[in-house]
């Protein structure tokens, strides 16, 4: 089979389609043909060693699919021979053919595309747990999202709207807030035109925001912890603009306020009934309208560092898909 293999640590760049032997279902397994794999922000940062796993080589990226199960491991019963369904790989997505791990295996609905299903997992999935597992979102309280326009930030807008929360989005321009805004967003603000702290200010009314999804990292950061209600969550997702920000502490002492870290990946190892339930709850919320993906664009696998480079440089509305 064709893939996209890792034997190094670099530049996206340097990335080349290989063929590889095809991937066996063991016991406990299945192999799926791939008919679409997400693309997404920690996969740049892995294939250039910046990334909290560090596999070895050589390894395909890759951590979302969508396909039809091709193969059906020993001791496997949920899911069948020629089943469409998308499947969470750890690593080994951007292939033609992918050894998947069965507990992290669910069947897609005839009504979901097969490129929605695949950039569903990863973006919509960590924006649920985050909001719900981590943070507790209540209905009527207000969530700031911060790139609010990428793909787990517009989920994040989506999934707080369905919880019931008053979402505000922040994006870098007002092309990005326009999509927020058709998702649900009900305040916009463009960080590049009004200072962000000020005007979190002005919006929540002095009294800040209870939760804050904070995917960008910085000078973003810094003025989302100066932005917090009393027993506020501010969620640290991820720090897309390049900068890992140090944390004044007194903050969270000074206004009671919690910081929590979200690590998708390692909830669905930690809890795998959680991640369960909450994939069921996502492709049931996926069916009734409330949450969608947005594909930014579908790409080939000989155009995969094309996709990775596009997310990276934070040009993406939504999410990017790589199609073997």
């Amino acid at each position: 089979m064709k893939a996209i293999v890792c034997e190094a640590f670099g530049p996206v760049e340097d990335l080349r389609v290989q063929d590889v032997a095809d991937p066996v279902a063991k016991p406990g397994y299945v192999v799926v043909d791939v008919q679409a794999a997400g693309v997404n922000f920690p996969d740049g940062l892995l294939v250039q060693g910046l990334y909290q796993m560090q596999p070895d080589f050589p390894f395909i990226p890759g951590n979302e699919v969508a396909g039809v199960i091709c193969e059906v491991g020993e001791g496997v019963s949920h899911v069948k021979k020629g089943q469409r369904v998308i499947a969470l790989s750890n690593l080994g997505g951007y292939a033609e053919k992918v050894a998947v791990q069965a507990s992290h295996v669910m069947p897609l609905p005839d009504s979901i595309d097969v490129n929605e299903g695949a950039a569903l997992v990863t973006a919509h999935a960590t924006a649920h747990h985050a909001l719900k597992q981590r943070a507790k979102l209540q209905p009527g309280e207000t969530l700031v999202v911060t790139g609010a326009a990428g793909g787990t930030g517009l989920a994040a807008v989506q999934i707080g709207k369905t919880m019931g929360a008053k979402v505000i989005a922040v994006c870098s321009t007002d092309e990005k807030l326009a999509l927020a805004k058709e998702h649900g967003a009900d305040i916009l603000i463009n960080y590049k035109e009004k200072d962000l702290k000020e005007t979190l200010k002005e919006v929540t009314e002095g009294k800040g925001a209870d939760v804050i999804y904070e995917c960008v990292g910085g000078d973003t950061f810094h003025a989302c912890s100066r932005s917090m209600a009393w027993e506020g969550r501010l969620l640290v997702v991820g720090f897309a603009g390049g900068e890992i920000p140090k944390f004044p502490v007194n903050l969270a002492l000074v206004k009671g306020y919690s910081v929590m870290g979200v690590f998708w990946g390692s909830f669905t190892q930690h809890d795998p009934k959680g991640f369960a339930a909450n994939m069921q709850e996502l492709l049931t919320w996926y069916v009734q309208g409330k949450v969608k993906v947005v594909v930014d664009e579908a790409l080939p696998l000989e155009q995969a560092t094309k996709a990775m480079t596009k997310v990276m440089n934070r040009e993406v509305k939504g999410k990017m898909v790589i199609v073997p």
